[in-house]
């Protein structure tokens, strides 16, 4: 088969009709051994000091990714670190510091928690982790919270960033006292991923 006849039997080919789906390599989830009750209650809800964290994860088209799976974990208010087995266990009035919640068909994702407090004088943040269809691997970042700006200019991890770079890892404070964060896998905005 010639080069020319290769060409025209690409040409002859009926335009394609749908776009392209993105990988499977993270996912589909199964519910054995992932899922447990109660899994995004980091905190009792309504709790005192409990707070939603949300937001939505987006991929690099700017599209809600309905299928991605997140976890957090982050110190006590007072900044103490939960040692106590089975954080996978929810009693309804523990703190156990870690979470995890899939995202919804909207790709918006909530958890009840609190205001992660300073563990050594650094800026408090939550540690977070993506799990995502096209995604080789989980991706680790972080959510600072969005007070105590000498803090934030301060933390090293901040500090080596660019403005527009830092922004994406410091969430806004909702009117209710919660945080609000995105995820944006890719394209412009793209949150800053860690490397471990």
């Amino acid at each position: 088969m010639s080069t020319h006849d290769t060409a025209a039997a690409l040409a002859a080919r009926p335009p394609k009709t749908h776009e392209k789906s993105p990988g499977q390599t993270i996912g589909p989830f199964f519910a054995f051994g992932i899922n447990y009750p109660k899994m995004h209650e980091v905190a009792f809800p309504h709790s005192p000091g409990a707070i939603l964290v949300g937001g939505t994860v987006y991929d690099g088209a700017g599209q809600p990714i309905p299928d991605a799976c997140i976890e957090i974990w982050g110190a006590d208010a007072d900044g103490s670190i939960p040692r106590g087995r089975g954080s996978r266990r929810r009693d309804d009035h523990t703190f156990t510091g870690y979470g995890r919640a899939y995202t919804t068909d909207e790709g918006r994702y909530e958890f009840w928690t609190r205001n992660p407090g300073s563990t050594s004088g650094e800026a408090p943040f939550l540690a977070v982790i993506v799990f995502a269809r096209g995604l080789p691997d989980k991706l680790h970042t972080r959510a600072y919270l969005p007070e105590g700006a000498e803090a934030l200019a301060a933390d090293p991890l901040l500090a080596s960033l660019d403005e527009d770079e830092r922004a994406t890892l410091i969430a806004t404070r909702t009117p209710d006292g919660g945080l609000h964060f995105d995820i944006r896998l890719q394209g412009e905005g793209e949150t800053v991923f860690l490397t471990f």
